[in-house]
């Protein structure tokens, strides 16, 4: 890679490491596994980083990867195992009526089923309409929205308590 193409690529990066972490985070929910979600995605982006550089929307392309590297990520075997604590969870009291703070936010999401949470985040946290949602996930548009309205279904119900 040339000199001006590692500058942008750089560049590229550090202006967007923020808002990448921000939705890992919203995507895996633990700030240890965005990073590493994070990092695999900027691996690959720099190793592809000719290509993504004459993509049509950049930002869309990198949001693709780092989508893909969650799902990834989640079908690994060990994800799947028991993950040991400091401490016992508290019992589950009662789900508010409205959702006001982050962790209750986090629960929520954390309940959803991984397909549901990404579409949801790409959807209404990073604002992508149907088309930019169905493309970053290689799902089709009614995909897209048959699982934002089981995933608001499922908020709904887990916020409610109601089915």
């Amino acid at each position: 890679m040339r000199r001006a193409e590692e500058d942008d690529f750089h560049a590229f990066v550090a202006e967007r490491m923020g808002r990448w972490r921000r939705s890992a985070y919203l995507l895996c929910q633990d700030w240890h596994t965005a990073d590493d979600v994070v990092s695999v995605a900027v691996a690959k982006l720099y190793r592809s980083w000719r290509r993504v550089s004459r993509a049509e929307n950049r930002d869309a392309y990198a949001q693709r990867v780092l989508t893909r590297c969650w799902l990834d990520e989640r079908r690994r075997p060990w994800h799947n195992r028991e993950q040991s604590r400091a401490a016992v969870p508290d019992v589950v009291g009662p789900v508010p009526e409205t959702v006001t703070d982050r962790d209750g936010l986090a629960a929520l999401l954390r309940s959803l089923a991984p397909k549901q949470r990404a579409v949801l985040v790409l959807r209404f946290y990073l604002d992508y309409s149907v088309e930019e949602t169905a493309r970053t996930l290689g799902i089709s548009a009614g995909t897209v929205k048959s699982q934002s309205a089981r995933g608001l279904a499922n908020l709904r119900t887990a916020v409610t308590g109601r089915s």
